[in-house]
């Protein structure tokens, strides 16, 4: 019996479905929904519609994206969750609808969306373009962005309550960063923060691409990125230096410090040409009120040469160095390089309130600026102005982000920032 290429394509695609949500659709309980693949295979080879711009995933680890003719299936591999994307002029979009603990189907592109706005990095709505079709967020307070301030002051962006499921439940997608909570059937996770390197992390762009059909800008915003973030760390590795210096990511907490050992935090160091304190020579935390744990730190802190000082607090405005000698409860700093060597930072120079740091922002989006920022600290040229680190030696000032500083209009994208390498 002869059988149409076109049907036998549509039936290779809805099987590359099957492939890659087999789990999800029930196979792992020891059953298939076949009246799904079924209808998969009868709706892509009806359709005329096909995918156009499509997106490789390069670095990032937990996603992968797969293209049919009429859809896309995006597979998160951390929270297990896949999510079918029906275009919306295929039959598809109108006949199919699926929404359990493991897949969710959506119709693209979005007609709108909102943002959970915790700990989630909104910069990549921005290099988009997509922020005039953001409608809702949870929290203004915990945004970092200009012009994400300048539409909600302008009516463009409403305030919702988190708890009222029904407000969350009215846009075509509800963006979520945290895995764990309750979800409805249109919400989303998005997760760079999941990933263990700067790149991994920027590459989430194309996660949300697929949503609107704009891969070609999520592949080229990476591609500059990615470019310019490498071409920062060939000419730091180019950089001779007898030691590397060393630097060391800490936080002061409940009356102990402690090392940070993020991995993309320490990613940073190496590609800046600096050097990680090793793991070996120092504990969990360190008490300030024991005299052996102060002496064991202050003798590390003493081998350091470079120092970033996460710890949280309510007011960033007034944290000095003062504050900080004064956490690490030290008389004599006359063994502290990086004091004497001004090379003391926080990553709080941007921010819109004490909860809402660019860094986790705008920087995961864009780590080509935070690498320029730790080559600065790593190896000083003294002629380079930092985004996100401020020097507290030098009593460099915050940045508040305000609305007014939205100086573009916010219906086109923005352009990623290119460093001279």
């Amino acid at each position: 019996m002869w059988t149409s290429p076109r049907f036998l394509m549509a039936t290779l695609q809805a099987m590359l479905l099957l492939w890659t949500c087999m789990y999800t659709c029930g196979a792992t309980r020891g059953r298939v929904d076949y009246d799904m693949i079924e209808g998969l295979i009868s709706t892509s080879a009806a359709a005329a519609v096909k995918v156009g711009n499509i997106s490789k995933v390069e670095d990032a680890v937990y996603f992968q994206i797969y293209y049919g003719q009429t859809f896309k299936v995006i597979k998160n591999g951390f929270d297990g969750k896949s999510y079918l994307l029906s275009q919306n002029t295929s039959r598809m979009a109108s006949r199919t609808k699926y929404c359990t603990s493991r897949i969710k189907s959506f119709v693209i592109p979005l007609s709108n969306y909102s943002v959970d706005t915790s700990f989630f990095s909104i910069s990549f709505f921005e290099l988009l373009g997509l922020l005039t079709s953001l409608k809702g967020i949870t929290s203004l307070d915990l945004v970092a962005s200009q012009c994400v301030l300048k539409l909600y002051s302008d009516g463009g962006i409403e305030i919702l309550n988190k708890s009222e499921t029904q407000q969350l439940t009215r846009f075509s997608a509800h963006f979520i960063s945290n895995a764990e909570q309750s979800q409805s059937c249109n919400f989303a996770t998005f997760l760079p923060n999941t990933e263990d390197t700067p790149l991994q992390r920027a590459e989430w762009i194309k996660y949300l691409g697929t949503f609107a059909n704009m891969e070609f800008r999520a592949n080229k915003v990476y591609d500059a990125v990615k470019a310019n973030y490498l071409c920062l760390a060939k000419a730091a590795a180019n950089k001779t230096t007898s030691f590397k210096p060393v630097v060391a990511w800490l936080a002061f907490n409940d009356g102990e410090w402690s090392f940070t050992q993020d991995p993309y935090k320490l990613k940073y160091v190496e590609d800046a040409g600096g050097e990680n304190i090793d793991k070996s020579i120092n504990k969990a935390t360190y008490n300030n009120t024991i005299p052996d744990d102060c002496e064991d730190f202050h003798a590390i802190l003493c081998t350091v040469d470079v120092v970033v000082d996460e710890t949280y607090t309510s007011d960033p405005w007034h944290y000095n160095v003062s504050t900080f000698l004064q956490n690490i409860n030290v008389e004599d700093r006359s063994c502290f390089a990086f004091i004497t060597k001004q090379s003391l930072w926080r990553y709080d120079k941007r921010l819109q309130s004490a909860n809402s740091l660019d860094f986790f922002d705008g920087a995961i989006s864009q780590p080509q600026l935070v690498l320029a920022d730790m080559i600065e600290a790593v190896s000083p040229s003294g002629n380079y102005t930092t985004t996100y680190f401020r020097n507290l030696v030098k009593e460099e000032a915050i940045t508040n982000i305000k609305p007014e500083m939205c100086d573009r209009d916010v219906s086109s994208a923005l352009e990623p920032t290119i460093v001279d390498c």
